[in-house]
C-alpha cells in the first residue's frame, strides 16, 4: 500500500472515530422537540446536551468545550437563536444548524446571515435531520484533523492578498487569519481551486452541501455576501470573488 493511500485510510479511520460519540448541543424551549431530537441523535451514536434558552446555551458551551455542533431554535425567551448565533460566531466556527418553525425565505436568509451553516424547518423528517448533522460533522471534523495533522505551509493557493491553505483550513489576508465558517471556507476553496470557471448557485450548493437543489433558494447568495465581507477590501465592489450576472460566481486567475 502506498504511503498516500495508507495516510488516507488512517485519516478516514480518525474521522469516523471522532464523529462517533461526538457531543451535540440541542437548544429549544419546546421540551418535546428537544427530547425528540435527542432520541434521534442518541440512537445514531451521538452524545447530547440540551438547553432551553439562549443564555443557558452560551453558558453550556463555556462549560462544555467538547461540544462539536449546535442545533438551534430561533424563537426562544430572552436571548433568541439569531443573537446566540451572532455571539458564537465572534469566537467559534462550530457548525450551527438552525431548526425552526420559521419557514419563509427571508427567515432563512436572516439565519444564514447571522452565521448559521444550515437551516431546517419544522416539522422535519428525522432522516433528513441526521443527514444534515452528519454532513456538518464530517466537514467540521475534517477541518479539526487538518489543523492537527498538516503543516500550514502545504497545499496553499494564493490569490491577490489571500492565502488559502486547504490542509489546515486556514485563510489569511495580508498575513492575518480570516475567521471563516466551514461552509464559507468550502465555497471559497471550490472557486479558488477552479479559477476563471463560473459556478452557478445551484452548482455551488450541490458541491458544497452535497445535496440536490429542488427549489429556488438564496442560501448560496447569503454565504457569498458574508464571504465577501470577510475577504474583500470593499464587499460592494469585489476584486476577488466576482459575480457573472445571470450565470453565477467565479474567482479570476
Amino acid at each position: 500500500m502506498s504511503r498516500r493511500r495508507k495516510k488516507k485510510k488512517i485519516l478516514i479511520f480518525l474521522l469516523t472515530d471522532m464523529e462517533k460519540n461526538a457531543s451535540i448541543l440541542v437548544v429549544d424551549d419546546d421540551k418535546e422537540i428537544a427530547d425528540l431530537v435527542e432520541i434521534y441523535l442518541v440512537n445514531d451514536g451521538y452524545q447530547v446536551l440540551k438547553a432551553s434558552d439562549g443564555e443557558q446555551c452560551l453558558q453550556t458551551l463555556k462549560e462544555h468545550p467538547e461540544v462539536r455542533m449546535l442545533i438551534l431554535d430561533i424563537m426562544m425567551p430572552g436571548i433568541d437563536g439569531l443573537e446566540v448565533c451572532r455571539e458564537i460566531r465572534k469566537t467559534s466556527n462550530i457548525p450551527i444548524l438552525i431548526l425552526s418553525a420559521k419557514a419563509e425565505d427571508m427567515d432563512k436568509i436572516v439565519g444564514f446571515g447571522t452565521g448559521a451553516d444550515d437551516y431546517l424547518t419544522k416539522p422535519f423528517h428525522p432522516l433528513e435531520l441526521l443527514a444534515r448533522v452528519k454532513s456538518q460533522m464530517k466537514r467540521y471534523t475534517t477541518i479539526q484533523l487538518g489543523e492537527e495533522q498538516q503543516p500550514a505551509s502545504k497545499d496553499e493557493i494564493e490569490i491577490q492578498d489571500l492565502t488559502i491553505n486547504k490542509a489546515a483550513h486556514v485563510v489569511k489576508k495580508n498575513g492575518k487569519e480570516v475567521a471563516l465558517t466551514p461552509i464559507e471556507f468550502d465555497i471559497l476553496y471550490l472557486l479558488a481551486s477552479n479559477r476563471d470557471r463560473v459556478f452557478s448557485t445551484d452548482e455551488i450548493f450541490e458541491k458544497v452541501w452535497n445535496e440536490k437543489v429542488y427549489e429556488v433558494n438564496n442560501t448560496v447568495m447569503v454565504h457569498i455576501r458574508r464571504l465577501r465581507e470577510k475577504i474583500e477590501d470593499n464587499s460592494r465592489s469585489p476584486k476577488i470573488l466576482k459575480t457573472v450576472w445571470g450565470v453565477g460566481y467565479k474567482i479570476e486567475g
